[in-house]
């Protein structure tokens, strides 16, 4: 047989000569090998390169500093960040450690989820009714990785960071509005032992300005993986990719300008390794994600530990799942706590497992009584853009805490999702946009027995 025939895809055209390629087609195999370590490191690097390209628009577009915290209170505001939570204010910022040594966070008692995260997205440490301080405030350290805590400062708790840029943020999760605004008001951030001589913790407002911290596309993905390593560590475990990265042009130290050759490569190579992460969020081929075995509906998130490690390897393909469609994990977004911490599950599908169009009109039953000690949503999102959907309507989701929502008489709910209000209003309905695919997700904050017996059961999103 010609052993030439058995070469799939881009390589078929190589010819094979007693058992060597042809010289005159070695660039063909060259150009393949850089083409597939792009696709690989595109789908290794997106949790990095996702709050890279998040933190650039703090510090250029909405010219936040490293002691301030951005808030995200409107539907605009929020209408650039990847699967956000559409019915709690977000309070965000990212900290590069290199530049700014320790650093303290004093938070306060009260309701509030939260914490601190490398660029990994690996968990630091938890804040609020999941971290130490189980919602009665403290002050926290945030040492960067191998440094001791400065003479003299101390905190109620010390969290050793894992990277040298980390991204701090929290949820109010008051339902009344002032008492939330009270609580973020009291944060504080600044260096370790100089609180007195830093002005307190300014609050930054998007002010409903267009943005997106979704991962660039193309060449532009590989200059901000580029531009975030120069001032970030990689473990051990990341060798291998480093040297991937490296035959791609990026190097500590060094500019990163690819040639016409490379940039051609790096371009396909974005392209395909968006497409590969789209297809292992949307279509999730992981063993145990499938919620209810008769549902369409998966856990949004496979990781198991916020450090993202597994028994015997470490969850890549779970972690470009996750971070592709999503941004931040912690130990409380997979909670097997009752009653506290969140339970997210994602639908991408209709009943028939046809994607769902934002053209066409669907009902979603949820029965009574959801198991959610705080409250329920269902949220829809861009699929294209993972955001919240771009809508006239300008909102995204329905839930528990929506006082308009009407009632089954057996206290179930059935929503409606289209491009137009279904008849009876709109109490109910979210409306979706014709040509922008779309998919959803079931929020549980405070999740109960009945989800984690699966007693309870959702069900599909059915045609109307």
């Amino acid at each position: 047989m010609d052993e030439g025939a058995l070469i799939p895809g881009r390589l078929a055209d190589v010819v094979i000569e007693d058992g060597l390629p042809r010289r005159a087609d070695l660039p063909l195999v060259f150009d393949e090998l850089d083409y597939q370590l792009a696709c690989q490191v595109y789908l290794w690097a997106l949790p990095m390169v996702d709050f890279a390209q998040w933190q650039q628009v703090h510090t250029e577009e909405f010219q936040a500093g490293p002691f301030d915290l951005v808030v995200y209170r409107s539907y605009r505001d929020r209408l650039g960040i990847i699967t956000a939570n559409a019915t709690t204010p977000y309070i965000m910022n990212f900290i590069k450690l290199g530049a700014t040594g320790p650093v303290v966070i004093e938070l306060p008692p009260g309701p509030t989820a939260g914490g601190v995260s490398d660029f990994w997205q690996r968990e630091v440490g938890a804040m609020g009714e999941m971290g130490p301080d189980q919602g009665k405030g403290g002050t926290y350290l945030v040492l960067p990785p191998d440094t001791p805590a400065p003479p003299g400062v101390t905190a109620d708790h010390v969290l050793e960071s894992s990277g040298m840029n980390i991204f701090f943020g929290f949820r109010t999760l008051d339902p009344d509005p002032a008492r939330a605004q009270a609580l973020v008001d009291q944060v504080r951030i600044y260096p370790a032992g100089r609180r007195e001589q830093t002005a307190p913790t300014r609050l930054v407002s998007p002010d409903g300005r267009p943005w997106s911290a979704d991962q660039p596309r193309g060449v532009d993905y590989f200059r901000a993986l580029h531009r975030i390593y120069q001032s970030e560590i990689v473990d051990e475990r990341d060798r291998f990719y480093l040297a991937m990265l490296r035959q791609l042009g990026i190097e500590k130290g060094k500019p990163f300008a690819p040639d016409e050759r490379l940039s051609r490569i790096l371009e396909q190579g974005a392209a395909a390794g968006r497409l590969m992460a789209q297809a292992n969020s949307f279509a999730k081929r992981f063993e145990g994600s499938r919620w209810w075995p008769d549902r369409q509906w998966d856990l949004a998130t496979m990781l198991e530990r916020s450090d993202q490690r597994a028994e015997h390897h470490d969850q890549l393909l779970e972690r470009a799942a996750w971070f592709f469609e999503a941004v931040t994990f912690s130990a409380a977004m997979r909670s097997q706590t009752r009653g506290l911490g969140q339970a997210y599950l994602g639908t991408y599908t209709d009943a028939t497992g046809a994607w769902l169009d934002g053209g066409r009109s669907y009902t979603l039953h949820v029965p009574a009584d959801p198991p959610a000690k705080l409250f329920w949503s269902v949220t829809v999102y861009d699929a294209d853009t993972r955001c919240l959907i771009d809508n006239p309507q300008q909102r995204g989701d329905r839930g528990s805490r929506d006082t308009d929502l009407l009632h089954n008489q057996d206290g179930s709910v059935d929503l409606h999702f289209g491009p137009t209000p279904p008849p009876g209003g709109e109490a109910n309905w979210v409306q979706t946009v014709p040509g922008r695919p779309w998919f959803s997700y079931l929020r549980l904050y405070g999740p109960l027995e009945p989800y984690f017996d699966r007693s309870w059961k959702l069900g599909d999103i059915h045609s109307a």
